[in-house]
């Protein structure tokens, strides 16, 4: 029997998401972090091991001492990679390409002796499909939202101005005549109507 004072002192300490979500076919990272008493050695390791979703029996995906050692076998083959610094206490992984079938349950172990003893952090993998391509973040839609309601007053801006125009070129057809109440009441605004023509143009370059 060892003394829980003992184990205490000898205990490492394993950090590791509970969650993580990944979308099909798009690579995904497995952190694990740890703190250890001792000094890391060539002794330490490090164990992935994986439960599918459906239950079962846990296997061993990975395992690391000095170097990697990824599985050779199963649905993991090929398609689990080292990302962890042991010196740095990063003892993380990554899968490529990942699939629905892989939604379960990983263990990340780490023993570096005579630290043996902690704690059994468990992350739950959510495989699912990405869906629409386009999606709206908040971003976006807070664009649209700014954007949209200036272009709506542009174009009602436009709207009114070309009915504007229509009228004053209706009136300085040949043939239609003004009285002279109409002359001094209206006259004629060149300028103005310059300076509306390049406001216009204006308005639609922005749109």
């Amino acid at each position: 029997l060892v003394p829980s004072g003992v184990c205490n002192a000898l205990s490492l300490e394993i950090k590791a998401s509970p969650k993580v979500r990944a979308f099909v076919g798009e690579r995904v990272s497995l952190k694990c972090s740890f703190r250890s008493s001792s000094p890391i050695t060539e002794s330490l390791t490090v164990d992935w091991t994986y439960q599918p979703v459906t239950g079962g029996q846990m296997e061993t995906i990975f395992h690391y001492q000095s170097v990697p050692y990824p599985t050779t076998v199963g649905k993991f083959k090929d398609r689990i990679s080292w990302t962890g610094n042991v010196a740095k206490g990063d003892a993380s992984v990554a899968i490529q390409s990942p699939a629905m079938s892989d939604n379960g349950t990983f263990i990340c172990s780490v023993k570096n002796p005579p630290d043996v003893y902690h704690n059994i952090p468990q992350t739950m993998l959510v495989v699912t499909e990405r869906g629409l391509s386009f999606q709206l973040t908040s971003a976006v839609l807070l664009s649209i939202l700014v954007f949209l309601p200036s272009v709506i007053v542009v174009i009602l801006l436009l709207v009114r101005m070309g009915r504007k125009f229509g009228v004053l070129k209706e009136k300085k057809k040949p043939g239609c005549k003004k009285s002279s109440i109409e002359v001094s009441d209206e006259p004629e605004h060149t300028e103005t109507d310059s300076c509306l023509g390049k406001l216009r143009n204006w308005c639609l370059n922005c749109v």
